[in-house]
């Protein structure tokens, strides 16, 4: 007959990074102090738990901040590094969330977030499983948009490069014409398009 235990270690090997609230109803959260105490689980933080041998990627901070936040979406620098279109290493994830949405409660990785509302929200969204949990990251052709409707905060030319990795990676560039028009920043993005094209 399977335990409490037994159900609790199942979950967090099918999902990477258990949260309480992923569990059954049954199972007292208890059984996730013990399991702890037993050497069993880790605890990453307030509300996270994992196997102790689980493989821990370069996209942990990432999966860490998605099981807290399970509706934001990794954008901008966190998603240029995500699609390794970037030289840049962000030391913050940066997290899109809707304008009216309450930001994330996260005590670590530090967080930038961003506000984004109706298909600047949704459209060229992709979901990764990374480490057995899944995490929704904008495409690189949203990202590459973003950064120069974002150019302000990160600066134009983070933008200039995400747009060169891009096309050096030969990826479609209909795509980012798509994603500069739902971004607003055709026009912006115009010239910049014209002198990787040529």
């Amino acid at each position: 007959m399977r335990t409490n235990a037994d159900r609790v270690l199942e979950q967090v090997a099918r999902l990477g990074i258990l949260r309480p609230r992923d569990l059954d109803a049954s199972v007292p959260r208890v059984t996730l102090t013990r399991l702890v105490e037993r050497g069993l689980l880790e605890r990453l933080g307030r509300g996270l738990y994992r196997l102790p041998e689980a493989k821990v990627t370069e996209h942990h901070a990432l999966v860490e901040v998605c099981k807290r936040a399970p509706r934001a979406v990794v954008c901008l620098l966190s998603a240029l590094r995500f699609h390794d279109l970037t030289t840049q290493d962000p030391f913050e994830v940066w997290l899109a969330i809707d304008v009216k949405a309450f930001p994330p409660h996260v005590d670590h990785p530090p967080l930038r977030i961003v506000r984004f509302s109706g298909d600047a929200l949704s459209f060229g969204v992709q979901e990764h499983k990374v480490e057995g949990a899944m995490i929704r990251v904008t495409s690189p052709a949203k990202t590459v948009a973003d950064c120069f409707k974002f150019r302000n905060k990160i600066g134009l030319d983070v933008a200039i490069e995400a747009l060169r990795e891009y096309r050096r990676k030969r990826l479609p560039i209909d795509e980012v014409s798509k994603a500069a028009k739902v971004c607003r920043v055709s026009r912006v993005m115009r010239p910049y398009l014209e002198a990787t094209v040529a």
